[in-house]
């Protein structure tokens, strides 16, 4: 015995010295060493059974107890059946012994180890595992030391990790299963038995909620529910012991719920129970007498309480989460709706708007969430269930609903609140497109909660109605590229917006008026504006009515908001029936946006410059969007005016265009400048009048762009204002015939705005009479970035249109085309230059290869492969960073587009193509652990073999009639072979995204191109990349794409069944390491001869499981042991 003690005095002063501040982490180091030895030696757990019975340091017991979880994980196998019987004895005497003086951390850890036992040994070799948990909790000694071996059995048993065979999960479920009834109902009793000794009205017992309801099980819930006596009971006190006991039943309950399915076990006793402990999350009583008595004690008992309603609840959404309910136990899903609304009500039971938002605000936060939780699960999962029985009260349920969304004590709670209203108008929208003849009847009955739904938004997202709350959120802080603030209109206005689908003219005349009002501060500003000596000014100084105004101009530019996000609902098929509202809806923005820009709003001086000059530009540029919105309407306005040949329309055209010319300016700030070009580019390509170029305005823009001494726009704007130009001279007018579209005058035109754009860029290319002048680089990059950046814009919003517009577009840009091929090389080591070459060539060749002809293409294409050579590539990708990266991902996708256009054209390049892949690029990518090019060549490989497949097998007709008896011809083998050989290599690397995509790409392939029938693949590949797979799902490294690796395994191996089962599958299994002969055969036994894709993918990941189980027992075993 001395030397058991003369261990534990060792270890304690080992351990002590470990965890002290000055031990250096060599010592530590050798001390860890010194552990692990020990524990590794036979026998090491009887010394550890003596330090756990006779020390009190807690570092000595939990590395007692992870010896023991090392033995019972990993070496149990190897264990003798003696020293099992002893440690199953010795444990569990241990815990009872001294669970009461146990650290609560050493007591869990503990019971985690005798349930690991339970998880290897129970029935077979430790039969009275669970009794003794179920004994332990009927006793009241010892109640919550069984409901922590309960959970942790749920916890560990429930859903095992890796370490057991299927075969076992299975087991160890079906016998968790098999006690659940006892289980619960011995939880139920638990939790009953402790309210009813402190329910105060104990001496007049209530009737059962078990015995029969006596009223009807869908009575209106507003009338509460039949268990509403026991539900009006002052809620008990507690004593601590028992809220401890409850506390942990309900978390035991909380995790049974995670994955027992729902039946008739879980009981209405048990519910109402559960329903019983939700309340006290809505009790404010207790933390009220926590706060007033003062207590530390009394603090923590309040908390303790609320801590309950949130385990409740916890508990009944683990419920409500389960979609699948069976017929038998949606009663009992009606009457948990019951019940937690009868709760809802509770909560937000008060006239007085403040009292409830009080009431809400001293609940516990997190049973606030929980409650919230409830709902969206309510309304997401059960709804379409529930609201088909007709005495549900749905509209009711809506009032609750509205009260505690409106009364939410935090932004947070207000914006999930905002999330189960979306949910339930998606609902709503999707039933009435379901059922169209019953959609009066649908929307009368929730036309008033949605009116009220809409009023009260609309009222929260503005200052005059909630200006205390939206001061409160930041509008600095991007989080997601949004403000808090941004957020929380944007999902306010998705709630309107979804109002208004469904009632257009309610939602249009509840926003509208005030939208109006708004307008009306705004527009009459006009009468305070004074001309001062330095420009004009705001005439509006007293402290009161600027903070007015700001407000005012805040609401104005939600509003605006509001009105832009609603545009889509007029157009369409409701064109003719909404025309009037939004005339009048654009009218006024016409007139607001005009009156911003005459009296420049924007430029003006004010009292309180910080705050009323950005409101004043913010207003303006909102409203510049809002009428961008309506640009549709202002397109199909367009050609009902071309019909009718209207004033109205060219009036409303003319003066937007009035309203933008003044805003492009460099004067202008950059926001409402960018408002004005967006507006202009919407005005060129989606209203697309015919009269807009000859506006005078618009002349004036135009003069000033190509004008060479004009100061130019910041890049963002000179592209949306060329873009704008270019499209109103090369897109085609609705509704007139070919011959009136005027295309030899608008060419000319084109071609002048193209010359003026690229006149500093020409001027670049080096000719005879003009070696290459020497311009500063940092100079030329400017010219190049400047230029490229708006030719490419305009050629990529050219490239899904008519023929006729390309063909004009590739007139006007020839010129730089040729100077950019012709500067290409001289900046080949300017990979900043070279990224933008390439960028602009890529746009090119997407939208205008056919008007580029095929000669240039080739010359092109020529001059890219001449360039990047071997050692450019090398330099490029190894050398320049993310840039020169950039480089060959363009060139590659440049390479793409051509590998992909149909016909014979380009098909002489696709030797040079693969050898520049496959000899040039990929060496120097394989090895790499970086992602950079590599998604770029195998989606260039994959289009390579996609889209020219017969330069690999030339199908002849004969073949294709005597499928299976002529074999197809190969051709280009070595060039096929390598590039499936760089397939099969990426499977190999942790890359997990290149995995997927490149899985992808093969079972596209073969989907379309039977690629893994082919006779190259099926006899030299097919398993090869089998065994591939395999290997990745055993090493557990691209875990996350289990189920496409599955099924890539069944439709390779499906091609040849009878050898994969009879030669791939023991050949695989043959090469296993880490397990024995026996080991195989079962393994080969278990995987059944199923062709069908469940079941042989179910084989293939037990197979997968149990060999790694295999070898994890394999490798614990002690040197020397013998297998029987």
């Amino acid at each position: 015995m001395a030397s058991e003690e003369a261990s534990l005095r060792a270890l304690e002063s080992l351990m002590t010295e470990f965890f002290h501040d000055c031990t250096t982490n060599e010592r530590k180091r050798e001390i860890e060493e010194l552990l692990n030895n020990f524990a590794q030696q036979v026998g090491a757990w009887r010394f550890c059974l003596y330090f756990l019975s006779s020390t009190r340091n807690d570092y000595v017991m939990m590395y007692s107890l992870t010896v023991f979880e090392n033995l019972i994980n990993k070496m149990w196998l190897g264990v003798p059946s003696q020293d099992k019987m002893e440690i199953r004895s010795c444990l569990p005497k241990l815990l009872l012994a001294h669970h009461k003086t146990l650290p609560y951390f050493i007591r869990n850890k503990l019971c985690k180890v005798i349930v690991d036992i339970g998880r290897q040994d129970w029935p077979m070799f430790y039969h009275d595992f669970f009794t003794n948990i179920l004994q332990l909790i009927q006793s009241p000694v010892t109640t919550p030391l069984g409901l922590i071996m309960l959970k942790t059995t749920s916890e560990e048993l429930a859903c095992p990790r890796e370490d057991l065979s299927v075969a076992r999960k299975e087991e160890l479920r079906k016998l968790l299963l098999d006690q659940v009834h006892t289980v619960l109902g011995l939880l139920t009793g638990i939790l009953e038995t402790v309210w009813d000794k402190h329910s105060v009205t104990a001496a007049t017992p209530p009737p059962s909620p078990t015995s029969g309801d006596s009223g009807d099980l869908l009575s209106n819930l507003l009338q509460s529910p039949s268990s509403a006596k026991l539900l009006h009971q002052p809620i008990p006190i507690l004593d601590v012991e028992s809220e401890y006991v409850c506390s942990l039943a309900l978390e035991c309950l909380a995790h049974l719920f995670s994955w027992i399915p729902l039946s008739a076990s879980i009981t209405p006793s048990l519910l109402t129970t559960i329903f019983h402990f939700a309340r006290f999350g809505c009790d404010t009583r207790a933390r009220k007498m926590a706060s007033v008595n003062g207590s530390s004690q009394n603090c923590v008992l309040g908390q303790e309480r609320g801590r309950l309603g949130v385990l409740a609840m916890s508990c009944i959404n683990e419920l409500m989460s389960k979609n699948c309910v069976p017929m038998e136990f949606e009663e009992y899903l009606l009457r948990m709706f019951q019940q937690t609304f009868y709760l809802l009500q509770k909560i937000t039971k008060d006239n007085n708007a403040h009292t409830v938002k009080s009431r809400l605000e001293e609940l516990d936060e997190s049973y606030i969430e929980k409650f919230t939780d409830f709902l969206r699960l309510f309304v997401s999962v059960h709804l379409r269930r529930i609201e088909s029985y007709s005495q549900f009260p749905v509209v009711e349920f809506l009032t609750l609903l509205f009260k505690y969304t409106f009364h939410q004590p935090t932004h947070e709670g207000y914006f999930s609140c905002l999330d189960i209203w979306t949910l339930f108008l998606d609902y709503l929208t999707s039933k009435i497109k379901s059922r169209l003849g019953d959609k009066e009847a649908v929307l009368n009955r929730y036309e008033d909660a949605l009116v009220l739904l809409l009023t009260e938004v609309l009222n929260r997202i503005q200052f005059r109605y909630n200006q205390a709350q939206l001061e409160e959120l930041d509008d600095e802080t991007l989080d997601d590229d949004q403000t808090e603030w941004q957020r929380y209109l944007r999902q306010s206005l998705e709630v309107v917006a979804k109002v208004m689908e469904l009632l257009p003219t309610h939602a249009f005349s509840t926003l509208f008026p005030v939208l109006q009002d708004n307008l009306e501060v705004y527009l009459g500003l006009q009468q305070f504006v004074v001309t001062s000596g330095s420009g004009h000014r705001l005439n509006i100084t007293a402290e009161n009515d600027c903070r007015r105004l700001h407000c005012s101009l805040r609401d104005l530019s939600s509003l605006l908001q509001a009105v832009g996000r609603l545009a889509e609902y007029f157009t369409g098929d409701v064109f003719a029936a909404r025309f009037n509202d939004a005339l009048t809806v654009v009218e006024r923005l016409v007139k607001v946006t005009l009156y911003g820009s005459q009296i420049k709003l924007y430029n003006i001086e004010t009292a309180v410059p910080s705050v009323l000059k950005p409101d004043l530009i913010d207003v303006h540029a909102q409203s510049l969007a809002a009428l961008q919105a309506y640009s549709h309407w202002l397109a199909q306005c367009c050609s009902e005016a071309h019909r009718q040949n209207t004033q109205q329309f060219v009036t409303l055209i003319s003066t937007t265009v009035d309203a933008i010319t003044p805003l492009i300016s460099t004067k202008v700030q950059d926001k409402l400048l960018l408002s004005a070009c967006h507006l202009l580019v919407s005005l060129a390509t989606t209203v697309r009048p015919v009269f807009l170029i000859s506006i005078p305005a618009v002349q004036k823009v135009f003069n000033s762009i190509i004008d060479a001494s004009a100061q130019r726009l910041t890049d963002k704007a000179q592209v949306l204002v060329c873009r704008a130009l270019s499209n109103t001279l090369l897109l085609p007018w609705p509704n007139l015939p070919e011959s009136e579209q005027q295309w030899p005058l608008r060419s000319i035109n084109h071609a002048s705005l193209i010359s003026a754009l690229s006149r500093d860029y020409h001027s670049l290319k080096p000719s005879a009479a003009t070696p290459q002048r020497k311009v500063p680089l940092d100079d030329t990059k400017v010219v190049i970035h400047q230029t490229l950046s708006v030719l490419e814009d305009i050629v990529e919003n050219i490239s899904g249109e008519s023929t006729k517009s390309r063909q004009i577009c590739y007139q006007s840009l020839q010129e730089s085309v040729q100077v950019s091929l012709a500067l290409f090389p001289a900046f080949i080591h300017q990979s900043d230059v070279t990224d933008e070459m390439l960028s602009f060539f890529l746009t090119l060749f997407r939208g205008l290869r056919v008007q580029m002809g095929v000669p240039f293409t080739e010359q092109i294409i020529q001059t890219f492969l001449n360039m990047f050579t071997r050692e450019q590539l090398a330099e490029s990708i190894l050398h320049e960073g993310s840039t020169g990266c950039r480089v060959v991902e363009k060139f590659l996708k440049i390479l793409q587009v051509v590998v992909q256009e149909p016909g014979q054209v380009f098909k002489p390049f696709l030797p040079s193509i693969i050898a520049l892949c496959m000899e040039q690029v990929y060496p120097i990518i394989a090895e790499r652990p970086s992602p950079d090019v590599k998604a770029e060549l195998f989606e260039l490989l994959f289009r390579t073999l996609h889209h020219n497949w017969r330069y690999f097998f030339k199908s002849t007709v004969l073949a294709s009639v005597q499928r299976g008896v002529a074999e197809e011809q190969m051709e280009n083998e070595p060039q096929f072979s390598a590039i499936m050989q760089a397939f099969g290599q990426s499977f190999l690397q942790p890359d997990i995204h290149l995995f997927k995509q490149n899985l992808f790409y093969l079972e596209t392939l073969n989907t379309k191109q039977k690629l893994y029938h082919k006779k190259i693949f099926r006899t030299t590949m097919l398993f090869q990349f089998v065994n591939v797979l395999l290997q990745v799902l055993l090493h557990k490294s691209h875990d996350l794409l289990q189920e496409e690796i599955g099924i890539a395994i069944y439709n390779m191996a499906s091609v040849d069944f009878d050898g994969f089962f009879a030669a791939f599958l023991p050949e695989f299994l043959t090469s296993c390491d880490g397990v024995d002969a026996n080991q195989k055969n079962v393994l080969g036994r278990n995987f059944k001869m199923d062709r069908d894709l469940p079941s042989f993918t179910q084989n293939v990941h037990r197979l997968v499981n149990d060999l790694r189980y295999y070898r994890l027992c394999n490798d614990s075993l002690p040197p020397g042991t013998v297998k029987l």
